[in-house]
């Protein structure tokens, strides 16, 4: 046998074992994906069962949202401390603990603050992931590796419409002809289980983190040589050596990041901090997170019934063919020119979904769409959501990983992954107001928000294609 032959199957062996430690840090993605949809279906069953209103329960709700922020403000600082491996068991267990106290809570305050429990969690996901798998991925393949964090969070929201479709679909029918949420299906009422179904991946998760090897720039961090040697044969092969000089050479000039190291420059940040953020509150204020608040009317302009699990499906599966898009071009034709391909997709996309919704009409009390306009804002919704999924769902979370100095790398990660989720909150909250008001105008505001990212992403994005993340400055 040649040593072409060979040097070939070790690295296979390399990748093949690196694809499932990466696979197995973004399972935390999936649960990010799960936790942050899965009370969509349950939502009816809560308010009838505790009588509460859409403020209360919207209050509920978007509780998860302040978490979020919480955990990614801590997230990257705890794993600084206690380490990559041992921030993700702590996330499971929230997650974990979460998901039971939802299933069984004594009112809606206390589920509220089971949903905030779990948005620490997601939080938290939301910023190891990312930072664990830049650190373990060699450079050649990280941008595929780091797109598993946004394909977990897609298919996790897609397994998570399948599990409420299914449990609804158990669910006694009501005097109405309908499943009924608060009708009783194995001791609890339907919309419980909903809630406690995230309690199997939470498991899943804590077990895969258990036997995942620890972050190998954490390890030389803390003085434990030979076990980042182990690691870096096992992920890279190579020159271990040489790897280890380079990331410890960088390490010498680093300290564990605190917030107070990213103040700088002429704006109270460091540049590179402030286009961290940027780039997580432009994910958001495009209007990924509400685009579907009218998936129904789109889908009834066209004559389809909602309540089906084709429909259901529809944008995960359209949110997952666009992630698999990104991953099999991210490291070919590089993070920057996929953010572009994208701000244009989505700027045409939103631009005709808000011409459609100006030539809305309403009709007993519901919003219409007359003609062909109703297939029309279909098809471009469904154009700004695959564009969005194969370039700013996935690059987001794969440069907070990778674009900011080690020195800096958990402080400026947890900032830009708490940005996104203020935004993503500040999004939630404005827009039920903003479609009153005028919903076309709403999407035109998105529409602008994507149309300013192309300069954004232009003038003050970095290429970070095949950079190790030790040679980032």
């Amino acid at each position: 046998m040649s040593s072409t032959t060979t040097g070939e199957r070790a690295g296979q062996q390399h990748l093949a074992h690196v694809v499932f430690i990466a696979g197995a840090a973004a399972v935390g993605g999936f649960l990010f994906g799960y936790d942050s949809s899965n009370i969509n279906g349950a939502v009816l069953g809560i308010q009838r069962h505790f009588e509460v209103g859409d403020g209360v329960t919207g209050l509920t709700v978007s509780s998860a949202l302040i978490g979020s922020a919480v955990g990614a403000w801590f997230g990257g600082l705890l794993s600084d401390r206690i380490g990559r491996i041992r921030t993700m068991q702590l996330a499971a267990v929230l997650f974990l603990v979460s998901a039971l106290g939802a299933m069984f809570p004594f009112s809606v305050w206390d589920l509220a603050i089971w949903r905030v429990v779990g948005g620490i969690a997601i939080g938290v996901a939301s910023v190891i992931g990312p930072a664990y798998i830049a650190e373990v991925a060699p450079p050649a393949y990280r941008g595929r590796l780091a797109s598993l964090q946004q394909l977990a969070i897609v298919l996790g929201i897609g397994v998570s419409a399948l599990v409420n479709w299914v449990i609804k679909a158990l669910a006694p029918v009501g005097a109405d002809g309908t499943h009924d949420l608060n009708g009783n299906l194995g001791g609890i009422e339907p919309w419980q289980w909903m809630l406690g179904a995230a309690a199997v991946p939470a498991v899943i998760y804590f077990v895969l983190a258990s036997i995942i090897p620890e972050s190998p720039h954490f390890l030389l961090a803390n003085g434990k040589i030979e076990r980042a040697r182990k690691v870096l044969r096992e992920v890279e092969g190579g020159d271990v050596d040489t790897k280890i000089e380079d990331i410890r050479r960088s390490l010498k000039t680093e300290k564990r990041s605190r917030v107070r190291d990213l103040v700088g420059g002429r704006f109270g940040l460091l540049p590179i901090v402030w286009v961290g953020i940027a780039l997580a509150v432009f994910q958001q204020f495009v209007g990924i997170n509400v685009i579907f608040y009218y998936s129904d009317t789109l889908w009834h302009s066209v004559g389809q019934n909602t309540d089906s699990l084709l429909i259901s499906m529809v944008s995960p599966v359209i949110n997952i063919i666009g992630t698999f898009i990104a991953i099999a071009f991210i490291d070919k034709v590089g993070r920057k020119p996929l953010l572009l391909i994208g701000s244009v997709g989505m700027l045409v996309g939103l631009g005709v979904a808000a011409i459609a919704f100006g030539n809305a009409q309403t009709v007993g009390g519901e919003l219409s769409l007359p003609g062909a306009w109703g297939p029309i804002a279909l098809v471009f919704a469904n154009l700004f959501v695959i564009s969005f999924a194969m370039s700013w769902g996935v690059i987001l979370w794969v440069m907070l990983g990778e674009m900011f100095p080690l020195r800096i790398r958990g402080a400026a990660l947890a900032v830009g992954t708490a940005a996104n989720w203020v935004a993503n909150w500040a999004v939630t909250v404005s827009f039920p107001s903003m479609a009153d008001w005028n919903l076309s105008i709403t999407y035109w505001i998105y529409a602008a928000f994507a149309l300013l990212s192309i300069p954004f992403a232009l003038r003050f994005v970095r290429e970070t294609k095949g950079t190790a993340i030790e040679d980032v400055s």
